[in-house]
């Protein structure tokens, strides 16, 4: 066999990234309708937070509403609860599937209760197959969809199309033209930044004397230490 096709033998051997990486394990937080935070096992010492994102689902924004036939309801809030009953402070495995754009752990999660987290959500209703992503879960929407459940009782933009017209907004009014992110400290010296999708993005103000400041995508945020807000 010739040099090189020996050697594209062997990479194809080696496993990749999602392969090496380990399950998180550990206590979960809620973050928002598709994201948890999950305080890694290990004794007090190493104990540390692992945000993850749900595999194969995108739940509506927390600044989000949804449509009814009249009228529009707080979908988000019911994402978050529905979320938060299967896994708020509840041991969660969560077998990893890669990492996203802003580097979180990608993860398909279960708890001893629910065996499928991400399934569950979009078979009530309650959020969207991601199928940009994963075709996973495209057909647990037929049932919530038939029967017009949660999400699908109106015609309602899904997230990943909210998000685009809200930061598409944002971004040409800003100070920071198209740097819409803010980065807030709170009260408790909390560095947290709001996309502008967030459900406070819009009374949050940036006041550079504070520390605060402008950001121009959440994977620079986070690189400089800044977190989603929680809910």
């Amino acid at each position: 066999m010739k040099p090189l096709l020996v050697l594209a033998a062997l990479v194809l051997l080696i496993p990749g990234p999602a392969a090496h990486a380990a399950a998180a394990s550990g206590k979960a937080t809620i973050i928002d309708g598709d994201t948890i935070s999950v305080m890694m096992d290990g004794g007090t010492v190493f104990a540390r937070p692992i945000v993850v994102r749900i595999h194969g689902i995108d739940a509506p924004e927390t600044g989000q509403k949804c449509q009814l036939p009249k009228g529009t309801w707080d979908c988000s809030r019911a994402a978050i609860k529905a979320l938060a009953a299967m896994a708020e402070g509840k041991v969660v495995v969560c077998d990893p599937r890669g990492r996203d754009d802003y580097g979180r752990l990608i993860g398909k999660c279960s708890t001893k209760g629910e065996p499928d987290i991400g399934a569950k959500l979009v078979a009530s209703g309650l959020a969207w197959a991601f199928i940009k992503y994963s075709t996973d879960y495209s057909h647990l929407e037929e049932t919530p969809r038939a029967k017009r459940i949660g999400i699908w009782q109106s015609k309602t933009q899904p997230p990943w199309e909210y998000r685009a017209r809200r930061w598409e907004t944002a971004a040409q009014i800003v100070p920071t033209k198209d740097c819409p992110i803010k980065g807030n400290v709170s009260a408790k010296g909390e560095r947290i930044y709001h996309a502008p999708w967030s459900r406070h993005y819009a009374r949050t103000r940036v006041e550079p004397a504070k520390g605060e400041r402008w950001f121009c995508t959440e994977a620079e945020a986070i690189a400089a230490g800044w977190r989603a807000p929680y809910r």
